[in-house]
């Protein structure tokens, strides 16, 4: 029971530094730097001409879209290439999962590309 107990304090720390160091990065620029805001610095900037009319964003929510869809069919590839280095070990259980995950990702690409998701406006 003795070697149970200790196995989850080794977990507890671990998320509490998690938890710690996450948030000390995510905030020591805000308790370290200076905060000297103004009107000038909060202020656009492009090419050195001042803006003339508030700028607004011209994104569709078509283009996130697409951005989610790139990244879904993208991690194919980070689980393509340990099934590809390990084949020989894998056998033909190995091969019969990839084919079935390789399947269902053709299968969505082919749903997407029909509902038209991947037509650029």
């Amino acid at each position: 029971m003795e070697y149970f107990g200790s196995n989850w304090i080794v977990v507890v720390f671990m998320v509490v530094a998690t938890f710690v160091i996450g948030f000390g990065m995510a905030n020591i620029s805000t308790i370290i730097g200076p905060s000297r805001p103004n009107k000038a610095k909060s202020a656009p900037y492009e090419s050195g001409i001042p803006d003339v009319k508030p700028v607004q964003a011209q994104f569709t929510a078509r283009f996130y879209v697409i951005g989610m869809l790139f990244v879904i069919f993208d991690l194919e590839a980070a689980f393509i290439y340990p099934w590809a280095v390990n084949f020989d070990t894998l056998g033909l259980d190995g091969f019969v999962h990839m084919m079935i995950f390789i399947g269902l990702l053709m299968l969505s690409y082919v749903y997407a590309w029909k509902k038209g998701a991947l037509e650029w406006v």
